[in-house]
């Protein structure tokens, strides 16, 4: 799934779901270092897990980050199938 990101440096997050679990996560943009770090920890994790994990941290003084928005986008994903 392709994510178009709000609110946060990156631009887009994509990523496979593969028997509820989380896969192939990849930020367009963004802080490389820390979405990298992202993608690793939740590489293989149960999708519920990863959103309430990530769901409502927020990046400096903006109401979201890029935790949150792949929340939001797993969020999206669940919704949709």
């Amino acid at each position: 799934m392709n994510y178009k990101t709000q609110g946060v440096c990156s631009r887009e997050i994509q990523f496979d779901v593969e028997d509820g679990k989380v896969t192939n996560v990849h930020y367009v943009g963004g802080c490389n270092g820390n979405t990298q770090g992202v993608a690793a920890l939740v590489e293989g994790m149960e999708i519920h897990e990863a959103i309430r994990r990530l769901k409502g941290i927020k990046c400096g003084f903006k109401g979201t980050s890029c935790p949150d928005q792949l929340a939001i986008a797993l969020e999206s994903y669940l919704a949709s199938h």
